[in-house]
């Protein structure tokens, strides 16, 4: 039986249990686990903001997690660009995208590739932004 790579991809900032969560919940449903971690630059490009902990700190961060096997920068958006280099069999995202635009034509592209695209529950009460929020205004109280 042929190995089952799996792919993820997140920012991974200010790691919490909801990025653990996914990152569990993907490797029972692979052989191997690989994660891209978005560059500081496209997390600038993309949300306008930077991440509070730099690229390299969340790359060696996710690395230390046991579910992981292993980790690479995520430059682009594009994730069949990231299939054609990492070959993966199923890509894992969080099911907060399920039924968008962008994840149905992934859905079709991935589809003709032959990889499983699977949506994993997203945690609600805790996210990077809300920890973010969070921080701000208890330095606004301060």
């Amino acid at each position: 039986m042929n190995e089952i790579i799996g792919y993820t991809t997140g920012v991974f900032d200010m790691f919490h249990i909801g990025h653990l969560n996914v990152l569990r919940r993907a490797s029972e449903r692979c052989d191997r686990l690989v994660v891209g971690v978005t560059t500081d630059e496209l997390c600038v490009a993309r949300k306008g903001k930077s991440p509070v902990i730099p690229f390299e700190e969340r790359r060696e961060i996710v690395a230390s997690v046991r579910y992981v096997s292993s980790v690479v920068a995520q430059s682009s958006m594009d994730k069949v660009g990231a299939w054609h280099l990492h070959r993966f069999d199923r890509m894992f995202v969080g099911d907060d995208w399920h039924g968008s635009d962008q994840w149905h034509r992934y859905e079709r592209e991935f589809g003709d590739l032959g990889v499983e695209l699977l949506y994993l529950p997203y945690t609600v009460h805790t996210s990077s932004t809300l920890l973010r929020q969070r921080v701000v205004s208890e330095e606004a109280v301060s």
